[in-house]
């Protein structure tokens, strides 16, 4: 049986395609993945993105546990703030990427990977200690995303809160929006200025029809996993299952800021030390096709008349007409410039490794 988000019923009246999304009745599109995505590059998207999890870590021992169990340094965070992190497995491979969210020293939201949720959960009560209390909120948790150069002026107009002064990865806890109570935080995936809103399930529909009211004016549309997609990708946002998984280290996805090796013991950390002291193997680089062709995921990449690697993510860009990937490779081949072959329908067609992201926010 197939999970449902709490905007399902209403996803017909936006005329959305849905397809199964890891064991979820999700919208691939609404009125079609270049229009969603140019809108959210030069207006405002929204997103329904509730089902992914979210876990509540609570109690005198809170801070210790999350600074153990994640990546990044939790003691730099501020209430209010939250950060990019990752849960790593004693070998440096990747249990899953997430975001943590700072309320006080004794209590934090980890929001994780729909896909991920029963892995996660049953990964971190595996290494609870201490008096730590974990709770799965995922089921009473909608999520909605306001993405694009026009967020702000749409949710101004259904809040009081001062969101224009908000920064980059802080949030505000028990905000009005319109009638809705939430938990609004100025972060997003897809290389755009944007918020998240997290609401009771019940206010999901009245949420989305207030926000896209609101959105008309300034070219605000519905946008479905498709456009997440394909604007994650152009910022060069990792996605889990493929530029990160138990096989793929932080480090090798080019993730190294969000692994604070000093700050203190945490899962993984001899593992991410010694790869990053003798030499990170393999890199996830960007190419460009210099012939006919689009990189797939899985393809493989060669050089010098060997395999290399292959591509973990590959498409036309939407924004820029160009067809490029994203390809963990030999670490030896990653400079950029470097020319590198990549097997499509059993021909090697030329490519260059290039800079990334694709895209850079204006």
């Amino acid at each position: 049986m197939l999970k449902r988000t709490p905007l399902f019923p209403i996803y017909a009246e936006y005329g959305a395609r849905i397809i199964d999304f890891g064991g979820w009745e999700l919208p691939v599109q609404f009125t079609g993945i270049q229009k969603e995505h140019d809108a959210v590059r030069g207006q405002a998207g929204l997103f329904d993105v509730s089902h992914m999890g979210e876990v509540r870590i609570q109690g005198p021992d809170a801070f210790a546990f999350v600074q153990h169990v994640t990546t990044n340094d939790v003691s730099k965070l501020v209430e209010g703030q939250c950060q990019y992190s990752l849960l790593c497995y004693p070998n440096g491979g990747v249990v899953d990427d997430l975001l943590v969210y700072k309320f006080s020293d004794d209590d934090y939201m980890l929001v994780i990977n729909a896909s991920n949720i029963e892995k996660d959960i049953a990964w971190l009560q595996q290494h609870l200690t201490g008096q730590v209390e974990l709770t799965n909120i995922s089921d009473e948790t909608a999520l909605l995303a306001l993405q694009g150069p026009r967020a702000l002026d749409i949710l101004a107009k259904l809040t009081d809160a001062p969101i224009e002064t908000l920064k980059s990865f802080h949030f505000l806890h028990d905000v009005k929006v319109g009638d809705v109570k939430a938990l609004l935080s100025r972060t997003g995936y897809t290389g755009e200025d944007g918020f998240e809103l997290y609401v009771d399930q019940k206010d999901t529909i009245p949420l989305w029809r207030k926000l896209l009211e609101a959105g008309t004016e300034h070219g605000l549309i519905p946008t479905g996993l498709g456009a997440r997609d394909t604007l994650r990708f152009e910022a060069r946002l990792p996605l889990y299952g493929q530029e990160l998984s138990s096989e793929i280290s932080p480090l090798e996805a080019g993730l190294s800021f969000f692994v604070k090796l000093n700050k203190g013991d945490f899962i993984g950390r001899d593992a991410l030390l010694e790869q990053k002291t003798h030499g990170i193997p393999r890199k996830l680089v960007g190419i460009e096709m210099q012939e006919r062709g689009i990189p797939r995921p899985h393809y493989a990449v060669y050089a010098e008349g060997k395999q290399i690697g292959e591509v973990t993510t590959g498409t036309q860009s939407p924004t820029y007409k160009t067809n490029v990937g994203l390809a963990l490779i030999d670490s030896a081949y990653s400079a950029v410039g470097t020319e590198v072959f990549v097997e499509i329908r059993g021909a090697q067609v030329k490519a260059q490794v290039v800079s990334t992201p694709f895209h850079k926010k204006k």
